[in-house]
């Protein structure tokens, strides 16, 4: 992603302000935002007319980026997480009880994963936070897979990141770290 200082400035300014973005990730343009922020929560649930409850994906550069959000880690769980990131799994991970029930949903897990798509973890990176990511479409439509088609189908709602998906076909796999259950 040849993300100019220019479009950065406006990115942060964006996402501050609660705004959403739409990004590149390993399979399709995802909507992000500040995990932190209500009012960007909610735009994103409304964008995508997803139900309150199913919780939302949080994503960043390296697993301390999730310490704000997260219970501690043994060792071991720390571990096993490690050895699937980054990459294209999704962790269930018990959550603080500070975090947001718009953003875990009704769960007391929270979805975090380390992506395996460079500039989605760079976004993260150069943003110095952790992000929301679910995939850029309305619930049960097809994932957006282009800059040009996320901004025909979202135009000024989102501050559109130009960049190029990877080339996985399916989502990430959902884990739960306590239990192991393996949802997706």
């Amino acid at each position: 992603m040849a993300l100019s200082a220019a479009l950065l400035r406006r990115v942060r300014h964006h996402v501050r302000r609660g705004g959403v973005i739409a990004y590149a990730t390993e399979s399709c343009f995802g909507f992000g935002c500040d995990p932190n922020n209500e009012r960007a929560l909610q735009k994103v649930l409304h964008l995508k007319r997803r139900p309150k409850g199913k919780g939302l994906i949080v994503i960043g550069d390296r697993i301390e980026s999730f310490a704000p959000f997260l219970q501690p880690l043994s060792e071991r769980d720390r571990q096993r997480v490690h050895n699937t990131w980054p990459g294209p799994h999704t962790w269930l991970i018990p959550a603080k009880d500070m975090v947001k029930h718009t953003l875990r949903g009704k769960h007391a897990a929270l979805a975090v994963r380390l992506p395996a798509h460079h500039d989605a973890r760079d976004l993260c990176h150069r943003l110095a936070a952790a992000i929301v990511s679910t995939s850029a479409n309305r619930a049960g439509q097809q994932p957006i897979k282009s800059t040009r088609d996320c901004l025909r189908r979202f135009g000024t709602r989102v501050e559109v990141i130009p960049g190029r998906i990877g080339q996985r076909k399916l989502p990430s796999t959902i884990q739960d770290l306590i239990t192991g259950e393996i949802f997706r």
